[in-house]
């Protein structure tokens, strides 16, 4: 019996060595579930052109991944600006797994959601990219640090998950400026096209708000944030930040956000 109606993860960055595979492997495997979809930056052949950080733990991720596809989940793969280039076999079906540019999902109470990695709204991503690239390694950058910070932490016996890469946006105003700037793009979209909302990633920073009467849903990332949203049966949308639960614990991680339809 799935846990969950639907989940959408994004920004995976599998091939890199911040990806935080043996986390998303914990969450898939409490998150059972209808339809999975993979909303982006699955697979970062950015850094990879750079050098490749392959593990056994994320040859694992991909191996549950089409396993659930295997086994009757319904799987989409929206690419992202990291994986674009799997963007010339939309349409195209490898296996039981669909590749789609944007993808309309419809929730159980009805309301209609856009499926979109999100660069198309970023300015920098798509007129500046050699900014966007320069942005990517000063952002892996952080997040390598922040490992290193991580790993003192514990050795020092401070409990808890802090984020580096987090607290940078939070302190860097042109930062805070550029989601609100993301966040507004997208809505107007959703609302030219007439649709409920939006569930996006690209800019690894988890959101599940209402944006003038819509709802606007950023899965986050899965190399720092490590959050997701997920659809349970009865449509509601909530938003797991899987980095908050303690790693020993067998339980769920408590909802941060929960979003009912109108």
């Amino acid at each position: 019996m799935p846990a969950v109606r639907s989940v959408f993860i994004s920004d995976i960055h599998l091939g890199t060595r911040a990806c935080q595979a043996d986390r998303l492997l914990e969450f898939l495997r409490e998150y059972p579930a209808s339809h999975l979809y993979l909303i982006g930056d699955i697979i970062d052949f950015w850094s990879m052109s750079r050098g490749i950080q392959w593990t056994s733990t994320q040859n694992t991720v991909v191996q549950k991944v089409l396993r659930r596809a295997r086994h009757g989940e319904q799987v989409v793969f929206v690419p992202g600006n990291h994986d674009e280039a799997l963007r010339d076999y939309c349409g195209v079906a490898f296996g039981d797994i669909v590749v789609a540019r944007d993808f309309v999902h419809e929730t159980a109470d009805g309301r209609r959601f856009l499926l979109t990695h999100g660069d198309d709204f970023d300015q920098v991503t798509r007129y500046h990219r050699w900014v966007a690239i320069l942005g990517d390694m000063a952002y892996n950058g952080l997040v390598r640090a922040n490992g290193w910070l991580s790993g003192a932490r514990r050795l020092l016996g401070i409990p808890g998950y802090w984020s580096l890469a987090g607290y940078a946006k939070r302190r860097v105003k042109t930062a805070l400026q550029f989601i609100f700037d993301f966040e507004d793009s997208v809505i107007r979209h959703v609302r030219d096209q007439r649709l409920d909302g939006v569930i996006c990633g690209h800019i690894h920073w988890a959101a599940l708000k209402e944006i003038d009467g819509l709802i606007y849903a950023n899965c986050g990332d899965w190399v720092d944030s490590c959050t997701a949203i997920v659809e349970h049966e009865d449509g509601r949308l909530e938003l797991v930040d899987w980095a908050a639960a303690s790693r020993r614990s067998a339980r769920p991680p408590v909802p941060v956000t929960v979003a009912g339809g109108p």
